[in-house]
């Protein structure tokens, strides 16, 4: 469904040039949840901004191939882009209270862009944004359809921005940290909503998130980010159960066990992610790694078919 290759973004700035993603690919299936993990400012959002066509800062340099069903994106005209936009592409903001509009009731935004999309009178858009937010879960839909952002919590307000994604039945779904500000309670039923309409819906959904456990409740395969770059990818459970790039071990090492002796401290990783105008030479997490050795100082590249790492401690001599 979607083909990334060789994804660059970079940003002009007045230090110099800032990449934010460099060389990312990957690829999404029909109907699976591709989770993407790492810390904060390893590229994830941006790489999936791109592929929504969302960046439009002028200061910001986008290359490499975005293919969404064998069609090119990358300098696709922008009023094509927007009508592929919410209709066959849909995202989920992570924070709703901003990416809701705080004039507009809920149930007036689901109808814009159900509206935009489909040739429909008000009072059919009006009768699917009831539909909608009924399938979310959202109690008592009727009289919530009229509510503004101000007047829902936190869970009901992602509940309305998840029903404005899944208005037009897009086939692929792009869930940015959609459960970051969200109590663990309100962060489960979230993640069961969100597999019960993958499942519904036929869609393939992106997950992003920084959160191993997130990660090993709903996705299938795995794309681990750090500084801009893919450091491992391979399916849940062989991440999971033979963890092969450091940075990996590092992030399931800082979530409590699942099984065995409660550890009395989790483990954290030290140092901090590099800044992005001054990447270290070689590999990115070098500096931070317990297992650094000589050859770290030449960057490593992803290998592997199935289970890939970008690591010379699995990489062949």
């Amino acid at each position: 469904m979607l083909e990334v290759r060789d994804l660059r973004v970079s940003f002009r700035t007045e230090q110099g040039l800032m990449q934010a993603v460099d060389g990312v690919s990957f690829d999404v299936k029909e109907g699976e949840i591709l989770g993407v993990v790492g810390e904060s400012g390893s590229g994830k959002t941006v790489s999936l901004l791109a592929v929504m066509g969302l960046i439009n800062d002028p200061n910001a340099v986008i290359a490499g191939s975005i293919k969404y069903r064998g069609r090119e994106l990358v300098g696709l005209p922008p009023r094509d882009m927007r009508n592929l936009r919410g209709r066959e592409i849909a995202m989920i903001f992570q924070d709703p209270m901003t990416a809701l509009t705080p004039v507009y009731t809920i149930g007036w935004q689901i109808a814009e862009q159900i509206r935009a999309h489909e040739k429909i009178g008000k009072a059919a858009a009006r009768a699917r944004a009831i539909d909608l937010l009924a399938e979310v879960n959202m109690s008592d839909p009727s009289e919530a359809v009229d509510r503004y952002p101000h007047q829902l919590s936190g869970g009901m307000r992602q509940r309305a921005v998840i029903a404005m994604a899944l208005s037009c039945n897009p086939a692929l779904l792009v869930a940015d940290e959609p459960t970051t500000a969200l109590d663990v309670t309100v962060q489960a039923q979230i993640l069961d909503l969100v597999r019960k309409l993958q499942r519904n819906h036929q869609s393939a959904v992106v997950f992003i998130t920084h959160d191993m456990g997130v990660i090993a409740e709903i996705a299938d395969r795995v794309m681990v980010m750090y500084a801009g770059r893919i450091v491992e990818s391979g399916s849940k459970r062989d991440l999971f159960l033979d963890p092969r790039h450091p940075y990996t071990r590092a992030l399931l090492d800082s979530i409590p066990p699942l099984e065995g002796k409660r550890p009395r401290r989790l483990r954290s990783i030290p140092g901090s992610p590099p800044s992005l105008l001054d990447r270290p030479a070689g590999c990115s997490f070098g500096p931070r790694c317990p297992k650094h050795f000589d050859r770290c100082a030449a960057q490593p590249t992803l290998t592997g078919t199935s289970h890939a790492a970008a690591c010379f401690l699995v990489a062949p001599p």
